[in-house]
């Protein structure tokens, strides 16, 4: 079964205690958390208070999406407010080992992300230094945006590279991941459900997420 990993970014701020009571009761098995810095996206969205206020009434992982410039000068902090993974950016970072590094040596679980426009080859040199790997399925910076179909050979390409190598490596799709198009994302090869506004602008969450879940 897919793991399934809503993402808060479409959650309802005003209420996110109510929003983490209910994922922490769903069959959700990580948070995802965007973190957005209105620089390496055009956005802003939020950042160490809100992940330390919700680390206190949540139980399950937190997957930590960075998608900000240099984001080495913020990872220790990300920890200590209670990340358990940390993703960075393969376009926003110029030392990417170094930064892969820097996450493992505090005890996280260190993935990549990368871009529609950015072939997953380019991760080559890396992969077997990888826990995870984010393919995103739309540009990065909004929710509720519709899925790009060109993922499918990505994951296709990505699972092949890992598959080769011996490794285990997650696939995690981020962007436009719905109840219709689920399947064939998990029938290509990813391993990670990453949803938003399929899950909380749902009439029912815990039944969306139940449905993600239940997935073969």
């Amino acid at each position: 079964m897919p793991i399934v990993a809503p993402s808060l970014l479409a959650s309802d701020f005003l209420h996110l205690a109510d929003e983490a009571k209910m994922l922490n009761e769903s069959e959700a098995d990580w948070y995802h958390l965007d973190v957005m810095d209105g620089r390496f996206v055009p956005n802003i969205s939020f950042g160490l208070p809100v992940i330390e206020q919700l680390r206190v009434a949540t139980t399950k992982p937190f997957d930590v999406h960075l998608m900000i410039e240099e984001p080495e000068k913020f990872t220790e902090a990300f920890k200590k407010a209670g990340a358990d993974h940390i993703i960075v950016h393969y376009e926003a970072c110029r030392n990417l080992h170094r930064n892969i590094q820097q996450i493992k040596s505090l005890d996280m679980k260190a993935g990549v992300a990368v871009n529609p426009h950015t072939p997953v080859e380019l991760l080559e040199s890396v992969l077997c230094e990888l826990d995870q790997v984010i393919i995103m399925s739309v540009n990065p910076g909004f929710g509720g945006q519709h899925f790009i179909p060109q993922t499918f050979q990505k994951i296709r390409q990505l699972r092949k590279m890992i598959r080769e190598r011996g490794l285990h490596v997650l696939i995690e799709i981020d962007g436009g991941v719905t109840t219709e198009n689920a399947p064939a994302i998990i029938h290509e090869g990813a391993d990670v459900l990453i949803a938003g506004s399929t899950v909380f602008k749902s009439a029912d969450p815990k039944a969306t997420i139940r449905t993600l879940k239940n997935i073969k």
